[in-house]
């Protein structure tokens, strides 16, 4: 998804001069009459994330001015570009001072006002980047920190903020790669014990004659190479938190001892006389269905009940790929930042393919992919030729949207077959390329009244898509729209009835 551009002024005319230009420009364009519904809108939880605003500094309600004072009020940092008629060095410098990031003289036009969207957004970008380190070097990440805008999303941020709220232990699930460690300590940073350490263990990496002695320390002499007294990870977490990730590889003797260190908030070092009282926050993640273990005896049941207070499932970077394209600005900042590189963007087309790979590795698949795109380009700008495995891969049909083919009721009004070709795929959907038969696109249905419009445009960007070979560019150009739109058009584009009367000669999958 590219970024969303709110547009404010209550001139309409140049509303819609400027909402034409950021669509052309490849943004969404989001626009509203004044500054109090700006306002409402960026207020609005419910309401798309806006990453950039242009602002009418003259205007009846709330002008300019009064937007930039509230917005700073409220505590949103947004890049704001403001546009006047009157170029007066006191309005630039007011606005500047309020917070604004650049300005524009009306009437501005496409070339000033691209530069100064792209310079703001990269800005912003960068800056984001760079508090992010250093929360996360700190130690101090919160939910602001994780990178999300999808619905899928939702319920699981609203229950980790009620999480962060308590100290009741944490169980997080999911696939490998999905980020439970940075969820973990978003949790961690939002709760009152942000300020103490957060110690994460790798149980799946511990070697099973040494699991006691990391998680609980030993003395010195306590065995063969114990040189000097080791307090252990529930030690150096006391007074925060201690992150037990894929907890379902644990041996079944150290289970035993992690459920009474739990239950009794003390630990036994190693070679120790009495045990040492600790206070920690326990928080744990696995990517295995820990009741299946339990029902297998591979993992305690008294354990999975202590650990298994307040479960969150962390959905796979397929299900909520809204995230996609905000993830990859993210790496692509990252890593052209710490490679050296002047890369700025990734083409619309190379995003399109990205959202449309199903990432079995998740969010850590797609950082490696971004990584390697990174050093590869030769240019500013990434492209799908940086991705040639992921191309591949989706070339072969292996990001489509798969939907069952439906057998035709009546031969009379069947469809005609579609002779098997390569496949297409354009965002998260996969076209057929265009069938020997010849090109129909039907304006009646079986009955004998007119198709829904929609229905008729739906078929012409299949049949355009085939035609061109996924040429985005060029598909755009003959249906005379701009980019971006059709894009957006292949967002809701569901995919195609396979017994639609009259289906055109182009399959959607």
């Amino acid at each position: 998804m590219a970024e969303r551009v709110l547009i404010v002024d209550d001139d309409p005319v140049q509303r819609r001069l400027l909402e034409a230009m950021v669509e052309k420009f490849g943004f969404v364009p989001a626009t509203a009459d004044g500054g109090d519904a700006a306002l409402a809108l960026l207020a609005d939880p419910d309401a798309p994330a806006v990453d950039a605003v242009v602002l009418d500094l003259v205007m009846p309600d709330l002008d300019g001015l009064g937007v930039l004072a509230k917005l700073r009020d409220a505590g949103l940092s947004l890049p704001v570009i403001v546009q006047t008629a009157h170029g007066g060095i006191d309005n630039v410098v007011s606005a500047m001072r309020a917070g604004a990031v650049d300005f524009v003289v009306k009437p501005v036009g496409p070339e000033r006002l691209l530069v100064s969207l792209r310079n703001a957004l990269a800005t912003r970008a960068l800056e984001g980047e760079l508090s992010r380190i250093k929360r996360s070097r700190d130690g101090t990440l919160t939910f602001k920190d994780v990178i999300t805008r999808s619905p899928a999303m939702r319920s699981v941020m609203r229950a980790a903020e009620k999480a962060a709220a308590s100290h009741i232990p944490v169980l997080i699930g999911g696939e490998s790669g999905v980020g439970k460690e940075l969820f973990a300590r978003a949790i961690h940073g939002s709760g009152e014990r942000r300020a103490k350490p957060f110690v994460a263990v790798n149980c799946g990496a511990l070697p099973e004659t040494l699991v006691e002695s990391i998680l609980f320390g030993h003395e010195k002499g306590a065995f063969t190479g114990a040189s000097e007294k080791h307090v252990g990870k529930f030690v150096e977490a006391s007074g925060g938190t201690l992150f037990l990730d894929e907890v379902g590889e644990l041996p079944a003797a150290a289970q035993v001892k992690l459920l009474r260190a739990i239950q009794e908030s003390e630990v036994e070092p190693v070679g120790g006389r009495k045990p040492v009282k600790v206070d920690v926050r326990l928080m744990s993640a696995t990517n295995r269905d820990l009741i299946a273990d339990v029902g297998a005896g591979r993992f305690r049941e008294d354990l999975f009940y202590r650990l298994h207070v307040f479960p969150i499932t962390l959905p796979p970077l397929r299900a909520r790929a809204e995230d996609i394209p905000d993830l990859v600005r993210h790496f692509l900042l990252r890593f052209a930042a710490e490679e050296g590189r002047r890369v700025r963007r990734v083409s619309a087309e190379a995003v399109a393919m990205l959202t449309a790979y199903p990432w079995p590795g998740n969010v850590r698949q797609l950082e490696n992919a971004i990584f390697r795109a990174v050093v590869l380009a030769e240019g500013e700008e990434l492209g799908v030729s940086e991705f040639p495995q992921i191309a591949a891969a989706v070339a072969r049909g292996e990001g489509a949207l798969r939907v069952p083919a439906a057998e035709p009721a009546d031969a009379a009004t069947a469809p005609a077959p579609v002779v098997a070709a390569p496949r297409i795929t354009v965002g998260a959907v996969t076209i057929e390329e265009e069938a020997p038969a010849p090109p129909t696109l039907p304006l009646l249905d079986a009955d004998g009244n007119v198709r829904p419009l929609e229905d008729i445009e739906a078929d012409t960007i299949r049949f355009a898509i085939a035609r061109y070979g996924g040429q985005m560019t060029e598909v755009a150009r003959k249906l005379r729209i701009g980019r971006s739109t059709l894009y957006r058009k292949l967002e809701t584009l569901g995919p195609a009835p396979a017994d639609r009367d009259g289906a055109s000669d182009v399959a959607l999958r």
